[in-house]
């Protein structure tokens, strides 16, 4: 028998169900009927933070960051790739920690950029400071054993 997993819609937000087997067959959303998986990772702000972080069945890897920072920039286009390797086995999403202070102090950012892996809601592992492409992917990988 094939496991369901749930998988947040990163437009809409509507929670939809797939046989795992199926997600890396372009799912589409039930509700708004966009891909579920584009390649991008998700703009993550107060609004759907909580819905993408504790609703959705495949892990979540968060990029804290700030427009000011110069090693976030430089990182973006990295981050950019990962989504692309490492979707749909992984969401991606990008919070802005000036424009979402409260997030950002709850989970106790204190330098910038910083990854967060969650998974089943809970904080996973975390690394401080810019990574390339590759050295992304494979800690991911290694904490999910992809």
């Amino acid at each position: 028998m094939n496991e369901s997993l749930h998988v947040v819609c990163p437009d809409c937000l509507a929670i939809n169900r797939f046989p795992a087997n199926r997600l890396r067959q372009g799912p589409k959303c039930g509700h708004c009927h966009t891909l579920l998986f584009n390649g991008h990772p998700v703009e993550l702000n107060s609004n759907n933070f909580e819905k993408q972080l504790s609703r959705n069945d495949i892990p979540l890897l968060v990029d804290f960051w700030a427009q000011w920072c110069g090693p976030c920039k430089m990182m973006a286009p990295a981050f950019e790739q990962a989504a692309k390797l490492l979707e749909p086995d992984v969401r991606l999403g990008k919070l802005n920690t000036e424009a979402e202070s409260a997030l950002s102090t709850r989970y106790n950012i204190r330098s910038i950029p910083t990854l967060i892996v969650f998974k089943n809601g809970r904080e996973l592992a975390r690394q401080s400071g810019a990574m390339n492409t590759s050295d992304m992917v494979r800690w991911v990988k290694g904490l999910m054993h992809l």
